[in-house]
């Protein structure tokens, strides 16, 4: 969504490594485009490759970083298990949503999931969230049932900006200042 994705074994999957990591075209302006609305921008990523033993958390660290300096966002949650750990944080399970909200004193009802896989909207769903699904260019993930469907990120964030125009859409409070020690990032589980 926010990031470059990388082919390996045939298939598109998230990068492993600093030098293969990339923020996307128009992912800034997208973020910023919100936070002029007193929106957060809260990222809740899977990262089962630090279970697996092919990604180190240090370098995983080191892509979060890359991202928040390239991307005004008010928040990174991650959860690094693999999907036999059962563990409740891990998408399409709501944990880390719920998590996000309670730490950032926010509404789940008034928030978006925002991805381009079936268990973000799981995800979602569960934890009462509106949900809008950005199309890759491979098309949909079969099955979902997404409340919107865009075609990118800046598509996303328009829709979002239209709703919040209808009725009290969004996770609206004050921000710390951009590099201050208020910016939650935990990543304790790193």
């Amino acid at each position: 969504m926010l990031t470059r994705l990388v082919q390996r074994d045939g298939r598109a999957v998230s990068p492993r490594a600093l030098a293969e990591f990339a923020v996307l075209p128009g992912t800034c302006a997208a973020v910023e485009a919100l936070r002029r609305a007193d929106l957060l921008a809260v990222v809740v990523t899977n990262q089962p490759d630090i279970a697996r033993g092919a990604l180190a958390p240090a370098e995983l660290r080191r892509m979060h970083d890359r991202l928040v300096r390239a991307v005004p966002l008010d928040a990174i949650y991650t959860c690094t298990h693999d999907d036999a750990d059962g563990c409740p944080c891990r998408k399409p399970k709501p944990g880390l949503l719920v998590r996000a909200a309670e730490e950032l004193q926010v509404s789940l009802k008034n928030s978006w999931m925002v991805g381009d896989r079936g268990k973000e909207f799981e995800a979602g769903k569960a934890a009462g969230c509106s949900t809008l699904l950005v199309e890759a260019a491979g098309g949909s993930p079969a099955g979902i049932a997404a409340d919107f469907v865009v075609s990118d990120l800046a598509a996303a964030v328009e829709v979002i900006l239209q709703q919040c125009r209808r009725k009290p859409y969004g996770i609206r409070r004050p921000r710390p200042e951009a590099g201050s020690s208020g910016r939650p990032f935990p990543e304790e589980a790193l």
